[in-house]
């Protein structure tokens, strides 16, 4: 009998701390500020899905004071667009299994490249958001952390 109150005990622990770590997909719902604090994106939901917008760039002016256009798009029609307000994550889908969203891109306004995309919390911290974007591989990409923000910035 004293085994099994151990292995209860031992099982009622492991389920305890599994349910501390996993999260909910909507926990990605909020407001980020770019690793280099130049950029505030709000991540929501739609259709099923997670998207990003960059709300707040630091500069969003040329320096004749004209908005910032996406002016690096390869689609020259998309050419005129501010660059905040773009729409830069798209389409991720939450991954129970690996603990991440998935299956998204991210734009670089900077570039005009699109990248394939998955995001993550590190050990549970949902105020630390991982982001790698890649080419082809994920090998072949660069990671970057996000912070999470209480509000939108005032702009």
């Amino acid at each position: 009998m004293k085994i099994l109150k151990s292995v209860l005990v031992i099982f009622s622990i492991g389920i305890y701390t599994l349910n501390i770590n996993a999260q909910s997909p909507d926990d990605l719902i909020g407001y980020w500020l770019s690793e280099e604090k130049d950029g505030q994106i709000q991540i929501y939901k739609k259709n099923g899905k997670y998207f990003g917008k960059l709300i707040w760039i630091e500069e969003p002016n040329e320096k004749d004071g004209s908005p910032k256009l996406d002016d690096k798009n390869p689609d020259e029609k998309l050419r005129n667009r501010k660059v905040q307000g773009l729409e830069i994550l798209k389409d991720f889908s939450f991954d129970k299994k690996e603990d991440e969203w998935s299956g998204g891109t991210i734009y670089d306004p900077e570039s005009g490249k699109t990248y394939k995309a998955f995001m993550w919390f590190e050990n549970g911290n949902t105020n630390l958001l991982q982001l790698r974007g890649y080419f082809g591989f994920s090998l072949l990409g660069r990671t970057t952390e996000w912070t999470r923000e209480k509000a939108q910035w005032k702009h």
